[in-house]
């Protein structure tokens, strides 16, 4: 069988929110089945020149992702993700589908994923503290599974955050605001943090009962976007239980999480009132990769919408 090959035009042009959740819940459920390993990190002969590798099986999808992050690219994006799938039966290369832009739906289909899972029903303001082009992705997902009507941007810069609050309402519709972290988390009932913080960005107080918070920045030793102080009062909930606790929000705290594959499955608890603080963290795994790669082929082919 000749290899197939989606490049990142294709990827992106074939790509969209609703694939990209279905793609997500495919890959949460499997992680009951499937396998994931160790994430490897390395970098070039430049140690600012990044890449990791996630890799896993489930039924016949065995591959791997390769995302990178190279900072002095000038005229090229700087991040860039490569997924690799192999034949199940003999090892062999069976496709490769460069995603960079798919991977930035990926990313926020699990959050979407999670909000539609453990956030409460009525949920209208999303706070969202990042202005990062990701952040973006994840206002436009999350409001697709809540009925939200406001959005509020907390930025380290106040201009940052005045400019992504306008590009938040060009782009959605939705009527989005900047404000400071005190004031947005203490209105949020979804908060969404997409940075790469290695220190909490807000105080653990400030969050009421009943808020959901999706924690999607940490994916390295020593990042971190949120209080341990939070961890006491809330119910946690991650990808994978292993890797959050090694390289994600978890690796911070004792407190063992919930996988949200698990909570999907109805194997365990999700949100049990409405004034349950719940967590997830995603720290991304191989099988979210390789399910949205096999959509993106079936889609190239005409066998998906």
């Amino acid at each position: 069988m000749t290899p197939v090959f989606l490049n990142e035009s294709e990827s992106a042009a074939l790509v969209d929110d609703a694939l990209a959740l279905t793609a997500a819940r495919e890959a949460f459920l499997a992680t009951a089945t499937g396998s994931t390993f160790p994430v490897v990190i390395g970098h070039s002969s430049s140690p600012h020149n990044r890449f990791t590798l996630k890799s896993g099986s489930a039924g016949d999808l065995v591959g791997v992702k390769v995302g990178s992050f190279w900072p002095g690219n000038t005229g090229l994006p700087r991040h860039s993700s490569t997924i690799v799938l192999l034949d199940p039966a003999t090892g062999r290369l069976r496709a490769v589908v460069e995603a960079a832009a798919a991977n930035a739906y990926r990313t926020a289909a699990a959050d979407a994923l999670a909000v539609d899972t453990l956030a409460r029903n009525d949920s209208r303001t999303l706070t969202v503290i990042g202005t990062g082009h990701q952040a973006l992705h994840e206002v436009r997902a999350v409001s697709r599974v809540r009925p939200i009507e406001r959005v509020l941007v907390v930025g380290r810069r106040a201009d940052a955050a005045r400019e992504f609050a306008a590009e938040v309402t060009a782009r959605t519709g939705l009527a989005a605001d900047p404000a400071d972290a005190q004031a947005g988390v203490s209105a949020a009932d979804v908060l969404v943090t997409a940075t790469t913080a290695r220190e909490p960005l807000f105080d653990a107080s400030w969050v009421r009962p009943g808020t959901h918070i999706s924690a999607m920045g940490a994916d390295g030793p020593g990042k971190q976007e949120l209080p341990v102080a939070l961890y006491e009062r809330a119910s946690l909930f991650c990808d994978l239980p292993d890797q959050s606790s090694t390289i994600g929000e978890f690796q911070h705290t004792s407190a063992v999480p919930v996988a949200l594959g698990s909570v999907l499955a109805g194997t365990a608890a999700g949100r049990t009132s409405d004034e349950d603080v719940t967590v997830f963290d995603s720290s991304g795994f191989a099988l979210q990769d390789l399910t949205l790669a096999a959509a993106l082929l079936h889609r190239s082919r005409g066998d998906v919408q």
